[in-house]
């Protein structure tokens, strides 16, 4: 087939012709593939830090601790932006992307093994590490965004599940063997695998022609199988313009909630089990184990769901979960009551983390797809904001009040950003159709 570009009725622009195998040499599942292990491996940084808490808190304060946390997460989502940009204009190849995130996120690991002062810590693990990080997940998901624009939301599900998932083992291990005697050691064969895998799974990374379409599937008679509110935005909108639609900024501020109360629950839920529960500190990763595995999984559900009741209700029910999940969390330190806090911990992973899985679809259904890579980076950069409210901020709230306080105040996070996300509308797009006109009789 010759290589030519045809537009659709919403002014989308495709190029076909071209099959995965023609420009690979082998199918794009590949792609996606290594885009997950990639995704896995560096999940660590963010899932499996909880774990690590009980036991750094016997070198440093937890305040400590979490504000380095918060600053992590500022620097992991704070680069998306930057990446995107200079990928868009062609400076950062995905491949280099990788490449350096697995180097930068190794380096934040070994700090975090074998530094003992905190402004070593916060340079080392959470500026590099956490810009190491953000590279690698900013650009798996735009590369996946990039080979399955026919399959966007059920390949991003995927791979932000794995990205989850990726704590389970780490928090498990932790508990078992991690101490400050084995501090090094273990951290730096943590790093080495992140390092070696990310490494590997980089190096074969490449994007397609701009705008490329699967070769067998005509993109104007695709049939879509999906809720009528996930219709496609009427037109593309750039950065500027999204910003003065009067939609990315309630999008920005759930996003910001949904991350204060993930991020809060993951680095928390440990401290809350090992204060609360006798000998808890194998119990404690074994509770952050749970989250991760329910948030891995609720993103692949979430996906599905919200192709049949749409990707705002479904965002919608996730935040409201997650909120009253809190609240059994709660009950569970309360009452010292192993059950509750597991029951609240799968609960919590099933809610605020799937918006995530729901973000790519929401921006280009509400922005349109040429600009969505970029516009998917500004609104996942609120995850930075969410990281200092519920990681930083909540940490002085624990210290000063107790946990009671704090799983109150991200209940109400969650709630509020499940009610701000009924304000979600379609810019450009009139809320109501005028019917038309009858000929007269």
């Amino acid at each position: 087939m010759q290589v030519r570009e045809v537009l659709d009725v919403y002014g989308r622009r495709y190029r076909i012709g071209e099959s995965d195998h023609e420009l690979l040499g082998r199918p794009r599942g590949r792609i996606a593939w290594l885009s997950g292990i990639a995704m896995l491996v560096t999940g660590t940084g963010q899932y499996g830090f909880g774990a690590l808490v009980p036991t750094l808190e016997q070198r440093w304060s937890l305040v400590e601790l979490c504000w380095a946390f918060a600053l992590w997460t500022a620097c992991q989502a704070g680069i998306a932006f930057p990446a995107a940009w200079l990928r868009e204009r062609g400076l950062l190849p995905p491949r280099t992307a990788v490449v350096l995130g697995a180097a930068l996120s190794a380096i934040g690991l070994l700090t975090l093994g074998f530094a003992d002062h905190l402004l070593v810590v916060h340079l080392g693990y959470s500026l590099i590490g956490g810009v190491g990080t953000g590279l690698v997940y900013a650009t798996c998901v735009g590369t996946v965004i990039r080979w399955f624009p026919d399959r966007v939301t059920g390949r991003i599900s995927l791979i932000t599940g794995v990205f989850a998932l990726g704590g389970v083992p780490f928090a498990l291990a932790a508990g078992v063997w991690f101490d400050l005697g084995n501090r090094a050691v273990f951290l730096s064969v943590a790093a080495l695998v992140v390092l070696v895998v990310v490494t590997a799974c980089g190096l074969p990374l490449r994007d397609p022609p701009r705008n490329w379409w699967p070769a067998d599937i005509d993109p104007r008679r695709r049939e879509t199988r999906t809720h009528r509110s996930n219709r496609p935005a009427i037109r593309h909108f750039k950065p500027g313009e999204a910003l003065r639609s009067g939609v990315l900024v309630p999008m920005y501020v759930t996003v910001a909630f949904a991350a204060a109360v993930s991020l809060f629950d993951l680095v928390f839920l440990a401290a809350l089990v090992v204060d609360t529960v006798p000998d808890g500190t194998v119990f404690a990763a074994v509770a952050l184990a749970v989250p991760a595995a329910s948030a891995g999984a609720g993103r692949l559900l979430a996906g599905r769901i919200s192709e049949a009741i749409g990707r705002r209700l479904t965002l919608r029910l996730a935040m409201a979960t997650g909120g009253l999940a809190q609240l059994v969390l709660l009950f569970g330190g309360q009452r010292q009551d192993a059950v509750a806090l597991l029951i609240g911990a799968g609960v919590a992973g099933l809610g605020t983390s799937c918006c995530y899985s729901l973000l790519v679809g929401l921006v280009r259904e509400y922005f349109g797809e040429d600009t969505a890579p970029l516009n998917f980076a500004i609104i996942y950069s609120a995850k930075a904001l969410g990281g200092v409210v519920g990681v930083g901020l909540a940490s002085l709230v624990v210290v000063a009040h107790g946990y009671p306080g704090a799983f109150l105040a991200a209940a109400v996070l969650g709630v509020a950003g499940a009610a701000l996300g009924g304000r979600f509308g379609h810019p450009g797009r009139p809320r109501r159709l005028l019917p038309l006109p009858r000929e007269a009789s």
